[in-house]
């Protein structure tokens, strides 16, 4: 039975994630900070493990729960977006803070925890990142803070995949997707858009390491 690691499945994109991977036979390690977030993920039969992974701790402590773990897929899905700014508009401390070390911070203590398991099982590990975070397809700076951490995050996995033979690391633009983030009048469902995602990482191979794919696997400029 193959095993998925979910980082962030409380909800949204990352939810879904966990219910497909699951109803497709899987093995599937799904974290989540709340107790009703754990408790609903273990009703669906996940093994739920809580981590705010903005805590240092507790990442440490999902390594150590993890020890020798042979995970087939793992993704990274936690993040937050922060204000909807419209030009040039100085983020505060506080809100520049919560969104780097989210979007950012996490994924750079957590890939190095998580990068060896997958590579113990040759499997593939994705970030969830956003067609935002592109510098060449830039058109606008609508919420410049989202953006700068998203590209950062493209950063960071670009150099995850640089770390590894073993392993296949792709950047994903999920779509516009009806959640809580992307709001109802967005494009496309979570399970079209999380469907996709998995279509695409099944089929994918040490050829696509290190892209940066949207969730119908079109190459996306970084």
């Amino acid at each position: 039975m193959p095993t998925a690691l979910i980082i962030g499945a409380s909800r949204g994109i990352g939810h879904e994630f966990a219910r497909q991977y699951k109803a497709a036979g899987w093995r599937v390690i799904a974290t989540a900070r709340k107790s009703d977030d754990l408790a609903q993920l273990t009703a669906h039969g996940c093994e739920a493990l809580p981590l705010d992974v903005n805590n240092l701790n507790d990442c440490a402590g999902l390594a150590w729960r993890l020890d020798d773990e042979k995970i087939d897929v793992a993704i990274l899905n936690a993040g937050v977006f922060g204000s909807r700014t419209n030009g040039l508009q100085s983020p505060q401390q506080e809100e520049f803070d919560q969104v780097m070390h989210t979007n950012v911070l996490a994924a750079m203590r957590l890939l190095p925890l998580v990068l060896p398991m997958v590579e113990n099982a040759g499997g593939k590990l994705a970030v969830l990142s956003s067609r935002m975070g592109s510098i060449g397809l830039r058109e606008n700076n609508v919420a410049w803070l989202y953006r700068a951490s998203k590209a950062a995050l493209n950063s960071v996995l670009k150099d995850a995949s640089l770390s590894t033979q073993k392993a296949t690391c792709i950047a994903f633009h999920p779509g516009w997707v009806q959640t809580d983030m992307g709001g109802i009048g967005a494009e496309i469902s979570v399970d079209v858009s999380v469907a996709g995602m998995r279509q695409v990482i099944a089929e994918s191979s040490r050829v696509q390491n290190g892209q940066f794919l949207s969730y119908d696997g079109v190459t996306i400029e970084w």
